[in-house]
């Protein structure tokens, strides 16, 4: 009767996509002494969930439609940051600064979870 929540969907998707990104953070910085590797992030979540909304058409397993990989990964760019001589892009200081706005959509996320959870509690009579 509950599976099909959007609620509880968006945020496991906001919280997924967060994860996603904050590995892509770490392995920017695990990389930034690397000659000539680039930076790489995702979409943010906005753009990616209304990209989804827009189309009309939304992917409901692996490999329908433009659906993610059997890992779930959402597609990477490389970002615009300029690049030092020996051309790595990573920037460590705006790294840790994309981790900390990371961290606040995956609190976002879980903060949308927990309160869905709780109204759905309370309109059974749970408490």
């Amino acid at each position: 009767m509950f599976q099909g929540l959007n609620v509880f969907k968006a945020a496991h998707a906001m919280a997924t996509h967060a994860g996603q990104r904050q590995a892509l953070v770490a392995q920017n910085i695990a990389n930034a002494d690397t000659p000539g590797y680039k930076a790489q992030d995702l979409r943010p979540f906005a753009e990616v969930f209304d990209g989804d909304a827009a189309s009309g058409m939304r992917a409901s397993r692996v490999g329908h439609l433009n659906a993610p990989d059997s890992a779930g990964n959402l597609p990477t760019f490389q970002s615009e940051s300029p690049t030092v001589p020996n051309g790595n892009s990573v920037s460590v200081e705006l790294e840790l600064m994309k981790g900390v706005e990371i961290k606040r959509e995956h609190d976002r996320a879980i903060a949308i979870y927990k309160s869905s959870l709780s109204v759905l509690r309370t309109s059974l009579g749970r408490v």
